[in-house]
């Protein structure tokens, strides 16, 4: 691969081939030869097409990779703030202790940047982060993140979403944070558990609340970005409710809904009505397998039951866009992970059973959670498109899956990318510990 980085840096711009390249193409991998010009894909040829260029001997290429749900705010705060029991209500309230004792807006900065960082390094174009939407700190953070995908334009396209216990927006104070999120032109999104509580059976007054909600919404013209049913609860049905909630509204913005994790543990019947009337509102599912499986069914002395994830084979079935996503890192709803999207896919491989066949389910890191945030021209290698690409060495799915690809080359705009991954030690005196 040093071979290959150097022949591309040695181009400096200029036209060239990536020859003997294979591309994720209509659900199985295709050997073609690529021509990048400006910047650009010029053209997608068949495989032997170049008669000279920069031969990647049969190795993968796939376009940069998009991340469409995050939290950056919380990101790293592990050593400081570590989850006690590892399980969901520990991660809670570790979190609210953290956020009140020390979320100022220079350490959520310094954080976020560390974690952007990162996951550029890692060949991430694009990002969406949830942000924890209380008052007043909201008023402190959605501007520190209106800086930070300004400074970052041009490199990771960073998008925002609000995050807050649903109850959070039934009066003025929910007011408040849709403005804000119209301003930082965000996403409105929430969580469906009530303040100080889990997923579990919705309250009487849910309906109500989730309607307001939407109006919110609808006032300002926002798409909708939601945290459902994330337990193993199988009173936690608010999936069901939100799909019927937006049909019968006619709905007009995107709505993508995150880990649904307790669809997996309901009745067959109830899971199949929940999928279709989500295939009818157009809601795009998105699935954090490592945040979910590290979280649910924990229990001390136990050894877990159940993987903590979705039904993400049934959804595909039903014409749904499913996407695969980091979430948390290094922070009390997950202990691990640097918003490295190859990670992502290699355990949600496992995780999941994405194989057997493959099928188009690389498009679950890349294309599909593109379309649900709304970036055009992200997540695929087609001619005309920025060669913002990361290069393996890897050529079937069974060598790329049975390594961590640490040698990849990360390109942008067809030139070699040099950044490097953040050294951890950069966050001590951030966190004010060290190591975690």
């Amino acid at each position: 691969m040093q071979t290959i980085r150097s022949a591309i840096a040695e181009a400096a711009g200029s036209p060239y081939w990536l020859a003997d390249a294979r591309i994720i193409q209509d659900g199985a991998l295709a050997r073609v030869d690529i021509r990048i010009e400006d910047g650009r894909i010029a053209a997608l040829a068949p495989l032997g097409t170049a008669t000279g260029g920069i031969s990647l001997d049969g190795g993968q290429v796939w376009p940069g990779l998009v991340d469409g749900h995050t939290h950056l705010d919380k990101g790293h705060i592990w050593p400081r703030m570590k989850n006690a029991t590892g399980d969901f209500a520990g991660a809670i309230a570790a979190v609210m202790a953290d956020r009140g004792a020390a979320w100022t807006a220079e350490d959520i900065a310094a954080r976020a940047d560390f974690a952007l960082r990162a996951a550029y390094a890692h060949g991430t174009v694009a990002i969406r982060s949830h942000i924890d939407s209380y008052l007043p700190l909201a008023r402190t953070t959605w501007p520190v993140f209106a800086e930070l995908r300004a400074r970052w334009a041009g490199r990771i396209a960073l998008q925002m979403s609000s995050i807050a216990p649903l109850d959070r927006f039934a009066g003025p104070e929910g007011d408040e944070l849709a403005d804000l999120v119209q301003k930082h032109g965000g996403a409105l999104g929430m969580v469906t558990r009530l303040t100080g509580g889990i997923h579990a059976a919705l309250p009487a007054e849910f309906q109500p609340m989730l309607d307001h909600f939407f109006s919110l919404a609808e006032a300002r013209g926002l798409d909708l970005d939601l945290h459902v049913d994330e337990s193993g609860e199988t009173g936690a049905r608010a999936l069901r409710e939100i799909a019927l909630t937006a049909t019968r509204r006619k709905f007009k913005g995107r709505i993508q809904c995150g880990h649904c994790c307790s669809l997996s543990l309901q009745p067959d019947e109830f899971a199949q009505e929940t999928i279709a009337a989500l295939a009818e509102a157009g809601i795009d599912i998105i699935v954090l397998p490592m945040c979910n499986m590290y979280l649910q069914d924990r229990m001390p002395g136990r050894t877990p039951r159940w993987r903590g994830v979705t039904l993400v084979h049934e959804m595909r079935a039903a014409g749904l866009r499913v996407s695969l996503a980091s979430d948390n890192t290094r922070d009390p709803f997950y202990a691990y992970g640097d918003l490295d999207m190859v990670e992502v896919y290699r355990e949600a491989t496992r995780i999941l059973h994405l194989d057997h066949p493959m099928g188009a389910w690389p498009d679950a890191v890349s294309a599909i959670p593109a379309e649900a945030m709304g970036l055009k021209g992200y997540g695929r290698i087609q001619a005309g498109a920025t060669a913002d690409l990361i290069l393996f060495s890897a050529r079937g799915m069974t060598e790329w899956l049975s390594r961590p690809q640490s040698d990849r080359i990360v390109l942008r705009a067809g030139r070699v990318l040099e950044a490097k991954l953040p050294d951890y030690r950069e966050l001590d005196a951030v966190l004010g510990v060290s190591p975690g």
